[in-house]
């Protein structure tokens, strides 16, 4: 009990800490600052990687698999319903205010009390810490420009408000930008053909489309049609009409699969803006299972996105906090929350650990 207390008191001192750094994102180097330092005073020595701080528990070795923890420190700027100091880190009631302490300032926190507990512990695996930047706006700064220079991750533990349920699917990110052409004519007259009611026809198939497959966690993926554009003048039948598809796709597509269904579908000329953000599942046999079994941990798909879509190896996303809570006016998280999410995590490893060394599983 005495580790925990200890890691629970480091944690909040930390949260506290980076309440009161702006993080924005792109703007994360004071933070990166702070969390070097607070790792090397506790004996590790992390690496740097533009704002991404990154080290070992203990130094690594090849012969073992990685296991990875991963929350990232930027936040998103303050809305105009803020009543107090985002930045001033203040206790009331048991809850703990600051903008960036539910996301994901929290588990980020609780991963880091988590990672020094197991510093002074022998585990079968790397234990690799990751604290990312840029994930509020899946910047290619933030932890994808890690990948090609980390080892892989048999499992990647990611820090999000989960309310430490156990997310085991994760929707990704479809933009894509449709053009449907017709034919300029005066308005006056019957001529051209306007592109307008040709976009109406692919917005009619859009509202009552749905996609073939479906995810046991996820269920169908959605698209929507989100911006329209089209025409400059009255009297001039529009040769152009340009709409925006969000796409948020499950598990059960890859984000190039659901772009092909679409293109089946609609008359216009689709472009999607990025085929980066993925959706993620873990795999049906994946021992992570076995160990949520173990702790009686609630598995859901999740329909917001993290870090989580441009990790290329079996991830699943838990954390203190309520998604809810995010990007919210007066944003906090309940001090018993931390309290959970380290001993969560902690139990979560523990177990995973055991598994291992029972060498029921195979690297």
């Amino acid at each position: 009990m005495e580790d925990l207390d200890l890691a629970f008191d480091k944690a909040l001192e930390l949260l506290k800490s980076l309440i009161s750094t702006p993080s924005f994102s792109r703007e994360e180097d004071k933070t990166a600052d702070l969390i070097q330092s607070f790792l090397l005073a506790e004996g590790i020595i992390p690496t740097r990687t533009g704002n991404n701080v990154w080290a070992y528990a203990k130094p690594y070795d090849k012969d073992l698999p990685t296991l990875w923890l991963n929350s990232h420190h930027d936040t998103v700027k303050p809305n105009q319903g803020y009543t107090r100091d985002p930045f001033s880190p203040t206790i009331e009631n048991g809850k703990l205010y600051g903008l960036g302490s539910n996301d994901a300032g929290g588990a980020l926190a609780c991963l880091i009390a988590t990672f020094l507990y197991f510093s002074k512990k022998e585990l079968p695996f790397n234990l690799l810490l990751i604290a990312s930047a840029e994930e509020e706006i899946s910047g290619k700064s933030g932890i994808e420009s890690l990948i090609s220079t980390l080892p892989s991750a048999e499992l990647a533990i990611v820090g999000e408000p989960t309310q430490m349920r156990l997310a085991v699917a994760e929707k990704g990110l479809l933009v894509i930008d449709a053009k449907i052409h017709g034919k300029a004519g005066h308005a006056a007259r019957e001529e051209g053909i306007n592109a307008i009611y040709l976009a109406l026809e692919d917005l009619e198939e859009i509202r009552n489309f749905q996609f073939t497959k479906t995810s046991p966690f996820l269920g169908r993926t959605k698209v929507s049609c989100t911006v329209i554009k089209a025409g400059q003048q009255h009297n001039v039948v529009p040769d152009l009409c340009e709409y925006v598809l969000d796409v948020r796709v499950t598990d059960a597509y890859t984000l190039e699969e659901a772009l092909e269904e679409l293109r089946e579908l609609l008359k216009a000329e689709l472009t999607p803006r990025s085929l980066r953000l993925q959706s993620s599942h873990l795999p049906k046999n994946h021992p992570m299972y076995r160990v949520a079994d173990a702790l009686d941990l609630e598995t859901f798909g999740s329909p917001t996105l993290s870090d989580q879509a441009l990790i290329p190896y079996p991830s699943v996303k838990i954390g203190p906090g309520d998604s809810a809570r995010s990007h919210t006016a007066d944003e906090f998280i309940y001090i018993d929350e931390l309290k959970a999410g380290i001993s969560g995590y902690i139990n979560l490893i523990d177990h995973y650990a055991m598994l291992r060394k029972s060498k029921t599983i195979t690297s």
